[in-house]
């Protein structure tokens, strides 16, 4: 079982920019496919970013030119860099992480409160 230990996150202005940082325990984290999703109060939680095992990365259209999912297999971290912040970037923020061979993300960080005050 893989766990997923989220940090970073907080409050800042429209405009700004903060990191999210996701610590996989175990030695599996280079054969993970991994995921930031968000879910804003009253919405479904969406995918924001993915990034494959084999590096291949994804971004939803609203955050792309503004965020950055990237991965450091030696510290079996995942990051999310997010720049120029908007209020409807807001939400709870969740990494994620699925076996390259897997459909569904399985395993979950327990999440990080992003807010973008206008």
């Amino acid at each position: 079982q893989v766990q997923l230990v989220q940090s970073g996150g907080g409050l800042v202005q429209a405009g700004g920019s903060l990191r999210i940082s996701c610590v996989a325990s175990g030695r599996t984290f280079s054969i993970l496919d991994m995921g930031w999703l968000r879910q804003a109060p009253g919405e479904e939680r969406e995918v924001v970013a993915t990034i494959s095992y084999s590096g291949r990365i994804t971004y939803t259209d609203s955050v792309k030119g503004r965020f950055t999912i990237s991965r450091d297999n030696d510290n079996n971290t995942v990051y999310l860099q997010m720049n120029n912040l908007k209020p409807e970037d807001t939400g709870n923020y969740y990494c994620a992480g699925r076996y390259f061979n897997r459909l569904e993300f399985e395993f979950w960080g327990q999440g990080t409160q992003v807010t973008v005050s206008s």
